[in-house]
């Protein structure tokens, strides 16, 4: 269910936008908002779930994740809709860390990356069916519904809960840190906020305006006093310490250039097709059918793998897939064919269902078992200010590089040349034809439409353009994938740290 509203709303986002008559730089906060509710919830539901006992801790972050999702069905404008998804996203930000951690407490070393296996099939379901159901709502019913059927399953999985889960609670619970706390949600919403402005069209003054410079700097003084703090401090919110561990810092590292490129570019894809091609939802949602599919299909066979061989190596195959996939998807037009897109989603798949289980697995592997819940906190919410970060940003650079394209073509469209003339003659021939009126209306028709053409073909450029950042940013993975420890030499290192115990 977290997962699927990370993806579900990626396509119903053109009807909302039409819904409440609000652009990309307002509307991405519908995502952006779920995101960073859920990033910031992230490392405080390790704390909560060791002082209050992770079953009572996960019931209620079920419990806010479908009181959220009922608040989102009923919103009438955007804020509502935002306010909404926060609350949900808090939720999910409970729920996400928690079930990772139960399972890695569960299942002994041998067993955890075939278990963490199956784990990811749940969530490789999920972006699979998520646009394809969404799509289907939002074409036939309503945009509203795709928040509505999470309520009756989270209604179920409340009941579940309560019957199947084991109380764990650790004795060893540190103080809260609200120091960390607050800074960091002062952080990642104000910088975001900066970057989603700075080229909206409410913005005259662009990233000069004095409130968007204001916002980078007080961005910057709470990422300061964040740092000092969780650094300093016996009790931190998040403890970045565990980043110093070779495998674990180098996988988070791996994982939040992932989160910029992959959810930065699920953002861009439904409005692509939409958008350009003329998709409906549930066209656009079908095409991320095979996905999950595929990762869900490989995840456990990169587990088992890595469990018994070198997990590196699906990891280092997968991001080159993902790159690949991501320079395929920069060459996309208005005559780019359907067997096209379904390729690079394909390989798309297939390079994240080697990712993740592997990655997962070597993340973990020398941190304590009394630090799991901490570490996976991190983790989570490492990949989520990922993906936050990712939507904003290449939403940004969309709308200046649309901006850019539109500019260039417009100027080189001569209304006064021989060719534009002879094209808006013919246009206007075939609108009189079948649509009637006078002449000299049917040129003004045939006008309007040539411009058109030149904004969506600006628009397309502007995706190009993204995709290609996003390929960029993904082969900047490569690097912390080359210092990561194999399985055997982290365990090697991992038994000397270990304290010879004398019996009697």
């Amino acid at each position: 269910m977290v997962v699927l509203d990370s993806t579900i709303v990626n396509v119903s986002l053109p009807k909302i936008m039409s819904s409440f008559g609000v652009g990309l730089s307002t509307i991405q906060w519908v995502i952006t908002a779920y995101l960073l509710s859920m990033a910031a919830m992230l490392p405080t539901s390790g704390w909560l779930a060791d002082k209050f006992g992770y079953k009572k801790v996960y019931f209620w972050g079920l419990f806010l994740f479908t009181f959220g999702s009922m608040l989102c069905g009923l919103s009438n404008d955007e804020n509502t809709l935002i306010i909404s998804r926060i609350i949900q996203g808090m939720g999910a930000g409970i729920v996400q860390p928690l079930g990772m951690a139960i399972i890695t407490r569960e299942f002994p070393l041998k067993q955890r990356g075939l278990a963490l296996g199956f784990w990811a099939i749940a969530a490789a379901a999920s972006v699979s069916f998520g646009p394809l159901i969404g799509g289907y709502l939002v074409d036939n019913f309503s945009w509203q519904l795709i928040f509505d059927v999470n309520v009756p399953i989270g209604i179920l999985a409340l009941i579940f809960t309560i019957v199947i889960q084991r109380e764990f609670i650790n004795p060893n619970t540190r103080k809260f840190d609200y120091v960390g706390f607050i800074s960091v949600i002062i952080f990642l919403p104000v910088l975001l906020y900066a970057l989603s402005e700075g080229n909206a069209q409410t913005n005259s003054a662009g990233w000069s305006a004095p409130y968007i410079l204001a916002c980078f700097a007080v961005s910057g003084i709470a990422l300061a006093v964040f740092l000092t703090r969780e650094l300093t401090t016996d009790n931190p919110l998040i403890d970045l310490r565990l980043l110093g561990d070779r495998n674990f810092g180098m996988s988070n590292m791996l994982m939040f250039l992932f989160g910029i490129g992959m959810f930065g570019s699920t953002f861009l894809l439904p409005l692509y097709l939409q958008n350009s091609l003329g998709y409906t939802a549930l066209q656009s949602g079908a095409v991320f059918l095979p996905v999950g599919i595929i990762q869900g299909l490989f995840s456990p066979i990169s587990g088992w793998f890595s469990d018994k061989v070198n997990a590196k190596v699906p990891i280092f195959i997968g991001m080159g897939l993902l790159t690949f996939s991501f320079l395929i998807n920069s060459r996309l037009s208005f005559l780019t064919e359907h067997s096209y897109i379904m390729t690079s989603l394909y390989i798309r798949g297939l390079g994240m269902g080697l990712i993740f289980t592997p990655l997962s697995t070597l993340s973990l592997l020398t941190i304590p078992r009394e630090k799991m819940a901490q570490a996976s906190g991190i983790s989570n919410t490492v990949r989520q200010v990922g993906g936050s970060l990712g939507v904003a940003l290449l939403s940004t650079i969309l709308t200046a590089r649309v901006n850019f394209h539109a500019q260039m073509y417009g100027g080189s469209v001569q209304s006064g040349s021989q060719e534009f003339q002879s094209v808006t003659r013919h246009m206007a021939y075939f609108i009189q034809q079948h649509a009637g009126g006078s002449f000299s209306t049917a040129m003004k028709q045939g006008q309007s439409l040539l411009m058109s053409s030149v904004n969506t073909q600006a628009f397309i450029q502007g995706v190009n353009d993204d995709f290609l950042i996003a390929a960029l940013i993904s082969f900047i993975g490569f690097l912390p994938i080359l210092f990561l420890k194999s399985k055997k030499k982290a365990m090697k290192s991992y038994d000397e740290k270990q304290p010879i115990e004398i019996m009697d």
